[in-house]
Formats: structure tokens, sequence, C-alpha cells
């Protein structure tokens, strides 16, 4: 099969299209013919291999990458199940976290995969693990927004953004998105009732307090932040911009933990949802929310398999629109 081949650290031309062999399903597992794949930032850390701490930790291995083939999004047709699986078969349409994903072939375990929402394409579909189940977890986990809460999204164009504002407007808070100016139109359909155009206002300045703010780009001090929220507010730090290569969204993980000790505001961290942990609660919430209509994917631009190191630079330049998926079959 064709596969994104990641066999060292580096920047986004150190990947290869290669020959490769097909993944087995082992018990428990599901071989998926992979449609779309979505980047991530997370896919772009894990290719440069930073911050460092996480290679001291074993989360992307020490001197060269865990997994070879990259990618962890994805969405496809099941085209094998291993022994003890329930609920899912050949034929079946799924998405869900696929590390490999940048593949012809890609293989997890059940629990990580949901079924496709009727009406949604690959692309669609791929756009949503990651980013919808991060957003979901942002909003409604960590931030706890209810009803008549004043909400801004920090990055309300960008790929957590964007389903950060749906979810926000479908627990009726007043959602503020903060975006580009070719951005504004969109943020504003997705449910936003105020939209910050963030290279001619600053929502840091405080003039508007907010019960939550989600922050996804990290492009503000934490002090500036502060000032954005209510005296009881909270801060949800999604760890997009987390300066350092060594430390990285650990370090600000840490000044959110000091600052806590000495204010009534909550500030809190939240790291991009990956397979290590238990995802399908909250993708099952998420593609509920779709087949509801309360929720649509975002997808800004589409590349080819054999592209896939330039949808990585896209990414990384820090200015995508909504989801950018790679496109596999």
């Amino acid at each position: 099969m064709k596969a994104v081949v990641q066999e060292r650290f580096g920047p986004p031309d150190s990947l290869r299209l290669r020959d490769v062999d097909r993944p087995h399903a082992g018990a428990g597992q599901v071989l998926v013919r992979v449609h779309a794949a979505a980047v991530n930032p997370y896919d772009w850390h894990m290719l440069r291999g930073d911050p460092y701490v996480a290679r001291m930790l074993g989360g992307m291995g020490l001197t060269r990458p865990k997994c070879p083939v990259a990618g962890l999004d994805a969405a496809g047709v099941v085209e094998r199940v291993g022994a003890d699986v329930r609920g899912f078969g050949p034929g079946d349409r799924v998405l869900g976290f696929c590390p490999g994903a940048f593949a012809e072939y890609a293989c997890t375990t059940a629990p990580m995969l949901v079924p496709v929402p009727e009406g949604l394409t690959f692309e669609q579909a791929a756009a949503l693990p990651m980013a919808a189940v991060t957003a979901l977890r942002g909003i409604r986990t960590v931030g706890r927004v209810r009803s008549g809460q004043r909400v801004l999204v920090n990055g309300a164009g960008g790929g957590v953004g964007t389903f950060a504002v749906q979810i926000a407007a479908v627990l009726d808070a007043e959602v503020t998105g903060v975006c580009s100016a070719a951005n504004t139109d969109l943020v504003r359909s997705l449910g936003a009732a105020h939209v910050l155009d963030y290279a001619r206002e600053d929502f840091t300045d405080g003039r508007g307090r907010y019960d939550v703010v989600l922050d996804n780009v990290g492009n503000h001090p934490l002090r500036r932040l502060r000032r954005a929220l209510t005296p009881a507010g909270v801060l949800v730090a999604n760890g997009g911009g987390s300066p350092g290569r060594v430390f990285g969204a650990v370090g600000a993980m840490l000044r959110l933990a000091a600052a806590n000790a000495v204010t009534r505001q909550r500030l809190r961290p939240i790291l991009p949802a990956t397979p290590d942990g238990p995802v399908h609660e909250d993708l099952s919430a998420v593609t509920a929310l779709v087949d509801a209509g309360q929720v649509t994917p975002v997808v800004g631009r589409t590349f080819a398999l054999a592209d896939t190191a330039r949808a990585l630079r896209h990414v990384e330049e820090g200015h995508a629109r909504g989801k950018t998926v790679v496109t596999v079959a």
C-alpha cells in the first residue's frame, strides 16, 4: 500500500511516499481503508519530535518516530475486523483515531472508532476526531459553559475554533470569536454573536470580560489573558503556540498551575485529544451533535496523499481555515 513514511524527526520535507506492507488487524482491532485523513498541529509536533520532554516520556520515540507512518485522524471504510470486535463489520463507514492515517490502510482498536454521521463526506468526517473532541472538552468539560455565559474563542477560524464556536452556541452561550478578517463571516455563520478581527482589536485590553476564554493560539501572555476574564472566570488553554521546543505545553501547564494558587480565576490546560486516553464517549458525543444538525465540520483545504508535506506546512504556518484534510481514496 502507499503510505507517507517518517523515518526521522525533521521538517515536512523529510516525509516520503513509499510502498509499505498493509497492517494486519489483530484481536480487538479494525483495519480501515482510509479515504481521508485530517492534519493537526499534533502531527507536525510528532513530525519534528518536539517538545523534547515528550520523547523522554515515550510519547513519540526517543531518537526516531515510534510510528513510522504519520497521521492520526481518519475516515474510511472497514476492510476487516479482528477477533473479539463487536459493532463493526466490513463495509461500515467509520471515523476516528487511526495511528498511521496518512496511508491507504490504517489499523486501530474498535473503541477509537464511531460510525460516520449520515450525509457527511469522508473529508468532513476526517475533520472531526481530534479537533471536535478537543473543542468539546474545552467548552463543555473543562470550561463548563452554561446558558447565558459570555464565551470567547481565540482562534475561532481554525480547526478546534470552528467546532468550539458551534458547541458553545449549542449550549446557549453568547459567543465572541477572534479570528482574521477573512474568517469573520464564517465565524459569525457558525453561531458567534460577536466577531473580533485580531489585527484590529485586542480582546485582552480589559474592555470586555468573559466567563470562559478558550485560547487556541497562545499569542498573549497569561497576565493579559486574565484581564479578559471575569473575577471568577475560566481560562481554557489549548496549548496552541506553547513556546519552547524543550518543554512545550508542559511548561505552559506548570505556569497555569502556579498562577492558580493566587487567583479566584480558574486557569485550566487542555491537551489535544489523542488515542492515549478514553475518547469513545467524546467521539460519540460530537457525532451526535453532527447527526442533530447542530455542528458542521468546516474543511478549508484538501491535499492529495502525495502532497501531505505541503498540507503539514500549511497547518504549521498557523493560518489554516477550518480543517485541512488529505484525500487518500
